[in-house]
């Protein structure tokens, strides 16, 4: 895939592009930028290490990056599933630096990323979102990802409490 210009609806251009190996060093810097609010519900801290065995697998991974002004802002990608009996499936996240929120990008990354899953034969994806991400899972019922089970409590929140994580899954076809 070559570089894919995006015009956001702030004005600001990014580039998609599939993640290269040499990106390594400025997906970690993205990480390490991402402000408290924008791993709120996440599971930090995202080290080096932690992405790096994300990386340890390039040829089961699908990754896009978002680039502007050659930096990453955004992280989206597809766990491939080896095992026969997943074959064809995969796990999905998406991450965006707090300045690219609410601007589009999630909706062009994840586009991008189910338009890449789709040609590389995959049949189904998951993705766990919680449950008060509401932000986020808006973007994925747009896409058709539907809600097919809840983890109860299995979140623990900054606010020290325990949340609910959705289980979302998509048939591609």
């Amino acid at each position: 895939m070559v570089s894919e210009g995006i015009r956001l609806k702030d004005g600001r251009s990014v580039f998609l592009r599939e993640f290269r190996i040499e990106d390594k060093e400025k997906l970690v810097e993205m990480y390490a930028s991402l402000s408290s609010e924008a791993l709120r519900w996440a599971q930090p801290p995202y080290t080096k290490e932690v992405i790096e065995r994300w990386l340890s697998n390039l040829p089961n991974l699908i990754a896009l990056i978002a680039l502007h002004d050659a930096k990453i802002v955004g992280h989206a990608q597809i766990f491939r599933f080896i095992h026969p009996r997943r074959r064809g499936t995969g796990d999905l996240l998406i991450y965006l630096h707090q300045d690219f929120h609410n601007v589009g990008l999630g909706t062009a990354m994840l586009s991008r990323l189910l338009d890449l899953a789709k040609k590389g034969g995959l049949h189904k994806l998951h993705l766990y979102v919680i449950a008060e991400n509401s932000p986020a899972i808006h973007l994925y019922e747009r896409f058709g990802f539907r809600t097919e089970g809840v983890k109860k409590e299995a979140y623990l929140g900054e606010n020290g409490r325990y949340h609910d994580e959705f289980i979302m899954g998509l048939v591609l076809g």
